[in-house]
């Protein structure tokens, strides 16, 4: 497990990406924390540091986003995902089977459906700005 401090955006971004350069594909990661916690802005870090260029947003409504970048990244918004079906109306159980990275947000409404061996992240609020980023599964 490695524990991380961020007092920025800015600095979540960072580590996101530097994460980033341990992932080769097929890796599902699963964010646990609540509303504004920096999911979001950590999956931004996470594009940038796998190559995406373009901008990174909350797929809330759309469920999904597409990053087309090396590996793939999807990013997965599971918010209003109550269901087994609703899950499987997502694409989800497809997109974990064509290599790339999944970032899932509110991963907590999904947990009996992680691969055992997914990368677990966890935001938990230190103040305004600064957070304490969990990393369990993978060695940074």
């Amino acid at each position: 497990m490695e524990r991380f401090i961020s007092h920025s955006a800015a600095e979540t971004e960072a580590f996101a990406a530097r994460l980033a350069g341990k992932l080769s594909g097929g890796e599902v990661i699963a964010y646990f924390g609540g509303l504004g916690m920096g999911k979001t802005t950590f999956t931004r870090g996470l594009a940038q540091g796998l190559g995406w260029e373009g901008e990174v947003s909350s797929p809330t409504f759309a469920l999904v986003h597409e990053y087309r970048c090396s590996p793939p990244l999807y990013h997965f918004d599971m918010y209003r995902v109550t269901s087994f079906d609703d899950l499987y109306s997502t694409g989800f159980f497809d997109y974990m089977e064509n290599g790339g990275v999944l970032a899932i947000e509110w991963s907590e409404n999904i947990e009996t459906a992680l691969p055992e061996d997914c990368i677990r992240i966890s935001f938990d609020r230190l103040g305004d700005e600064e957070r304490e980023i969990t990393v369990e599964g993978l060695a940074l």
